[in-house]
């Protein structure tokens, strides 16, 4: 993978900000050609750097959703073991490696308290998994 260039950076920043903006717009933004648009988003794409193009939903969209993180410590060197049991739960909308007393952090978002209660069951269940601690969410204030 290339290293990214300021234009790159500028250009991932506005994608961030809208990705559904016209390639005729970032290349106003950006001061460069519409073509060097599209080669670079190609580029980054190919590279792996942009790994995909999704939506935002505003959390109002399911109101009854409940959201959660979890805090989870591992125990020795299980830790690619535990990440790759964690990746099969659809309940689990990222998973994040971590620094200090966690070894992960788990945002979830499940339909009802009972699915909540057999997601941590499931968790807590996995080889390796030693300690966890789960706090919902109950707004988002910034995002």
């Amino acid at each position: 993978m290339a290293a990214l260039t300021e234009l790159d950076r500028r250009l991932l920043a506005a994608l961030r900000e809208d990705g559904r903006m016209p390639l005729a717009e970032l290349a106003r933004r950006l001061g460069v050609a519409r073509a060097t648009v599209t080669a670079r988003i190609d580029r980054l794409t190919a590279d792996g750097v942009i790994v995909g193009f999704t939506v935002q939903v505003r959390d109002e969209t399911e109101l009854d959703a409940i959201r959660a993180m979890s805090l989870i410590e591992v125990e020795g060197r299980t830790t690619d073991a535990v990440i790759r049991r964690l990746r099969g739960f659809p309940e689990i909308t990222a998973l994040h490696t971590t620094n200090g007393g966690w070894d992960l952090v788990a945002e979830l978002r499940v339909a009802n308290l009972a699915e909540f209660d057999r997601v941590l069951g499931g968790i807590r269940s996995i080889e390796g998994v030693v300690n966890s601690e789960t706090s919902l969410l109950l707004s988002s204030v910034l995002r």
